[in-house]
Order: structure tokens, then sequence, then C-alpha cells
């Protein structure tokens, strides 16, 4: 008997934590109106407002069995830029919304006042309701809010007047009021919900400067839109800040366009968590559909990934007998009855994912994906975003561009390219000469890595924008030398590499392009494969070098006849290679990294060689967010 009283206990104290069970979505007949149950009351109010100089309206709704010897909290409804006060009643029918949530003890008891959110004269919605003094109106309202309605409220209603009991919410232009005003005063709001927010909605950054302020003050924090509504940029906008600065908040997604059946279920599943105790840990949980990941290709909406970065993959084939998603993972996909084949995957870590979808046991890529060179083949790729990655964010910066330079190799007699970034002042000044980073991909890549999986056109845009890295430019050539597997880590490729970045590619850069041509200018990288390229050709070279990065790498323990030459030879020369390369720059993605223990092997020779080195660690394995992270580091040392 006393297990079962703990167990109901826990139950009761899962779903009080949280402020309601895990419902979804509204169920069918939510906004129906019940004959069999009290009804809460509609009131027209008239208050002066001093902002516009005039009377306004709005309506109130006051709770079944509202008593003036009562306190409530108070919900401000706002409605959309072609309503007024009434078009919530109009077409959300908000009031049996909320009586039917009372009747089903859903609801915390409060006031609900709905405004006119056009703030002037003549505030009816006719004529252009897109003039810019009507939309401008919008924003007067917020004064009107703050200085004449709420007080009108507190002074006329049984309302509390702290912050933990005002919430604002609202639809399309009253979703970008919401999201404005709330998160602009949250010494007046801490519950915040916008719904198909409009592009009157701030930029994230100017709608939540202080991320700290936020999370300590917030409750609820609401941001919610249906996946087939043009305007769900700006609310997915809002979301990727938000997430990228761990700010607490609710994105939900769902089935819809821009319209009173997205906005009703939105009203009623926000309504439900106000003025209760949340766990904010359980946030993720809440949303119907996932977001469509940044490497969709355009208009595709799936995968969709979900607020936890599990993954829904989704694919038509009706003749398929078996489909599944190959993450590393593999993942059988189910089939419906009309030949939709749907699977949820576990949560997937940061960073960019090469997948394929194997149909019927062969291996293809996605076609709503983008297709990325990697595991020696075109694969689909999937970016996972990082709370990590405000640093390869696109930003409002000076951009440089990122050019393909194709050249005839000698050392290959063939056709090839280099891809090359030029920083945004490449162009302005005719006489300026720039050093040059060579920067190298790893084994089963080629010399888009860099640019398309490492973001490093971006990640340099952001550094030189912040006055971090000296304008640099970058080569990311074709390591690839024709000889496939573990042949590519063998002394006769990394000979052949050599010759082609002494006698091609660098000779080629430095006709072609604004270069300083002395080692002070130069720095080479790589990471894998490119980190071992980096070890041969920079040390072997270390007169034209004065700074070089490896990127978990590092010569192999087990293979003495490649590794001993090299550390013989410098132990011959550590006097020359340390005087010459001013900085050697050792990273690896911690333990996890398939390159850990080599490395740190590596490390240790370089200790009783008496090499000078720097090291660095940042976790994920040996993975693209690590790379990512490793560039980030290093360009900054570089050229200083």
């Amino acid at each position: 008997m006393k297990q079962i009283i703990l167990l109901i206990l826990l139950v009761i104290a899962t779903n009080y934590g949280y402020g309601q069970t895990f419902e979804r979505t509204a169920p069918t007949g939510f906004d129906e109106s019940r004959t069999n149950i009290t009804h809460g009351k509609l009131d027209t109010i008239q208050y002066f407002s001093k902002t516009v100089g005039v009377k306004r309206k709005a309506l109130v709704y006051t709770p079944p069995g509202y008593k003036k010897s009562t306190k409530y909290p108070v919900l401000y409804l706002l409605h959309g830029i072609g309503g007024d006060e009434k078009e919530w009643l109009n077409g959300g029918k908000p009031q049996v919304i909320f009586d039917n949530l009372y009747a089903d003890k859903k609801l915390e008891p409060m006031i609900v006042v709905m405004p006119n959110g056009r703030a002037m004269k003549n505030d009816r919605a006719v004529g252009n309701v897109f003039d810019s003094v009507k939309v401008k109106a919008f924003s007067t309202f917020e004064q009107d809010l703050l200085t004449d309605l709420i007080p009108f409220v507190e002074k006329n209603f049984p309302v509390h007047k702290d912050r933990e009991r005002r919430a604002i919410a609202g639809l399309s232009m009253g979703g970008g009021q919401s999201l404005n005003f709330g998160l602009g005063n949250l010494d007046k709001f801490a519950w915040v919900g916008g719904f198909s927010s409009a592009p009157n909605t701030k930029l994230p950054e100017l709608l939540v400067p202080n991320v700290d302020d936020a999370k300590a003050k917030l409750k609820v924090l609401w941001i919610s839109c249906g996946d087939q509504d043009g305007l769900i940029n700006f609310s997915k906008r809002t979301h990727d800040y938000l997430f990228a600065k761990n700010v607490p908040h609710i994105f939900y997604v769902e089935p819809g366009g821009h319209d009173f059946k997205v906005w009703k279920n939105d009203l009623y599943m926000f309504s439900q968590l106000l003025f209760k105790p949340v766990d904010q840990k359980q946030f993720v949980r809440f949303t119907v559909l996932g977001s469509a990941a940044f490497t969709n290709v355009r208009s595709a909406k799936f995968p969709q990934i979900l607020p936890d970065n599990r993954v829904v993959f989704q694919l038509k084939a009706p003749e398929a007998q078996k489909v599944q998603i190959d993450l590393g993972k593999k993942y059988d996909m189910v089939k419906d009855a009309d030949g939709l084949w749907t699977v949820t995957t576990d949560t997937i870590s940061e960073g960019i994912h090469y997948y394929s979808l194997v149909i019927d046991g062969v291996s293809l890529a996605d076609p709503a994906s983008e297709t990325y060179y990697g595991m020696g083949r075109m694969a689909s790729g999937i970016e996972i975003p990082s709370r990590n990655g405000d640093f390869y964010a696109m930003k409002d910066v000076p951009h440089g561009e990122v050019r393909m330079k194709r050249y005839y190799s000698t050392v290959f007699n063939e056709w090839r390219r280099f891809y090359i970034y030029t920083p945004a002042d490449y162009g302005a000044d005719a006489n300026k000469k720039y050093p040059v980073l060579y920067l190298l991909h790893g084994g089963g890549e080629d010399e888009r890595g860099w640019s398309t999986q490492g973001k490093t056109d971006i990640i340099l845009d952001n550094l030189i924008a912040e006055g971090k890295a000296t304008p640099m430019l970058v080569v990311m050539m074709d390591g690839n030398t024709g000889l496939g597997g573990m042949r590519s880590f063998g002394e006769r490729s990394l000979q052949a590499f050599e010759n082609e970045l002494k006698q091609v590619v660098i000779p080629v850069v430095e006709k072609n392009y604004r270069v300083e041509s002395n080692n002070k200018s130069r720095a080479l990288a790589g990471l894998s494969m490119g980190g071992l390229q980096t070890l041969y050709a920079g040390i072997k070279n270390h007169e034209m070098f004065s700074s070089l990065g490896v990127f978990s790498s590092g010569w192999f323990a087990n293979n003495n006849a490649l590794s001993d030459p090299q550390y013989a030879f410098m132990k011959e020369h550590v006097s020359d290679i340390n005087n010459n390369v001013k900085l050697l720059w050792i990273a690896m993605g911690g333990r996890e990294d398939i390159a850990y223990e080599n490395c740190k092997i590596m490390m240790k020779k370089f200790d009783d060689l008496g090499i000078r080195y720097q090291y660095s660690e940042y976790p994920g394995g040996h993975t693209w967010p690590v790379w990512r992270n490793n560039l980030y580091k290093f360009a900054p040392l570089l050229f200083k």
C-alpha cells in the first residue's frame, strides 16, 4: 500500500512540476462550445489612452466563478495586422477554448484582455492596413499598453500586479508585438508567447540583448508557427538565436499555415502553461514537428530536426521493400499505406553528419539533402545545430569570397583545382599583399571540404570583423594523390603531396594573387590526413612556413618505417625547426579522437627531441565541429 501511495505522489508531482501532461496538440472538439459546463464572461471596456489622446476599446474575458474578492493573473492577447480587439473573438473563439479548459481542470483561473494593438485615433482595420502610419501604430501600442491599459486593468479589476502573474501573447503582427514588448520589458512580463510572429519581430540580438536577464526572469517563452507558414523563418531565426544562447524556450512547429486553425491550437497549448510551476528541462518535448534542416535542398520539408536534436526522416518510395537511414548507425524506416517511409533517430550530436538512404540494400544519396564529398564519395549531409556554433554563424559583417582556381599540375600531369578564400577587403587596395594559410582536408574528402563542411569563409569573416585575425588568403587544395586507402598515408603519397605544394600550388598562388612570398607570411595546416601532410611537408620545409597546424593527427606509433625517418630528420634540425617555425600548434578532439593516442606518443617524442609546440583540445572526437573550432582558435595566432 505504501508503494502505491508513493507511486501516485510521484505521478502527481511529475505532472504538477510541468504544469500539464504531455499533450502535444489540441484534441478534437477543443473549440466547440459545451452546454453542460459553466462559462466565463466577455465584456467590452473603454479606457482613456494618454498615448493616443482618445478613449480606446478592449475585450475582457473573466473566468467561470469569477469573484471580485479574488485576485487573478492576467494574459494580454494581441491580434494581427488585419484585425482589432474582436479578431480573436471572431476567428479564434478564445472564450470557448478557455471555458472547456476550465471544465477539464487544465487552466489556472486568469483574466484575459484582448486590446486593439493599433494605437492611433482611428484604430479600425479599414483601408490599407499595411500603410506605414498604421504599421507604426503597432509599435506605439507598447507605450499605450504599459502606461494606459495595464494601469486601467489593475485599477478596475482584481488582478495581481507583479510580473510573475502577467503574460503577453499574440498572433502574427501581435506575435511580433508580444515578443518585442514582452522580452523588452522583462520587469513587466514573465510569460511571453509569439504565434506565427510577423516581420515586425525584432532581430534576435535586439529582442534578447541581455541573455542572463532573460534566463533569470522568464518563466515560459513560447515561439510557434505552422510548417507551411511563409513567415516561419522569423520564428526560426529567433529560435536559433535562443538555442545558441541557451535561453530556455519552447519552439513549437505544427502542421498548418498562417491561420486560426494554427493559432487556436497555439492558444490551447500555451494557456495551459501559464501561472503554474514549469520544468524548463522538458521544453524540448513540446512540439509536433521538427524544423527543416539547414542542409535541406530548397523547399524540402524533411529531414526535420526536433528540439532535442533527434531527426525525423521521410521518403516516398511505394515500391521499395526495405528502407533504412545509415548515419553510422542504421535506422529502419516504417512504411505507411501511401508508401511514405518515416523514422525518428536517437539524439544526434552537433555538426555535420554524412548519411545515406539504403533502399533494398543499395546506398543512395537523399534527394532532399545537400550532398558533400565525404567518405570517399558523394554523400548526403545533415547539419545539427550547435550551441557552440556562434563563431561560424552568418552575421552582418563584411564578407569575403571563396573562388575556385583551375591549374595544370606538372606533378600529376592533369588539370586540378583549389579553392581560395579572399577577405572582404581584398578588392579595396590593388597594392596590398596578404599572408596565406594553406589548409588541408582529411582522408575521404577533397578540396571542397574546408569551404563547405568546414565553413572556412564564415569563420574567417567573423574573426577578421572582430579584429581577432589578420586578413589573409586561405588556399584549400586537393590533398589526394591517387593512392587510395592506407597508401594515402605512406611515404610515396606524402612525397607527391609535398611536390604538388612546393612546385605547383604555391607558385600558382604567388603568381595569380596578391600575396607575400616569404616564410613569415605562409602557414600550413590540415586535419587528419592533412595533418600528416602538414607534418611531412611543413617540418621538412621549415624554412618556408612560420606556422604549422596539426588537427587530429600524429605520426603512426605502429609504423616505424614511416615515422622513424621523420623523427631522425627533426633530431638533426631541431634548432632550425624551432627558429623558423614560430608556431607548431597541435589540436585534438579529446580522448574519443581516433588519432588521440598517436598524437600523444608523437608529442612525447617532440618533448624528447626538444621540438617546441603548443597543444589544444576541444571535445568531439574526429569530427567537423572539432576542426571548425581548431581553425577558429588557430587563425588568430597567425601572422602576428
